[in-house]
């Protein structure tokens, strides 16, 4: 295997993690910023508010993109199996 190639798949590989949690991540964070936001308006400082809405965004959010995720995931994997069997 070539070092050109070695790093076209790992370069591959990172555009697809990048893929795969940038929407949950980003998700994460705007959902966050406006509860923190709310606690800062209401001065209530509990932490089980910032902890269980966002899971609960978090996990409905993967579960909604979950084919777009695993279609992702899928098509990088054929492709690098591909590509490393006629190496």
């Amino acid at each position: 295997m070539e070092p050109s190639n070695a790093i076209q798949l790992l370069s591959d590989l990172f555009w697809v993690a990048a893929k795969v949690a940038g929407p949950i991540l980003i998700t994460a964070l705007i959902v966050g910023l406006l509860i923190s936001i709310f606690q800062v308006v209401t001065q209530i400082q509990e932490m089980t508010l910032t902890f269980v809405p966002k899971l609960i965004i978090v996990v409905l959010v993967a579960g909604a993109m979950s084919p777009f995720l695993l279609g992702s995931i899928e098509q990088y994997m054929s492709q690098s199996i591909t590509a490393i069997g006629s190496m």
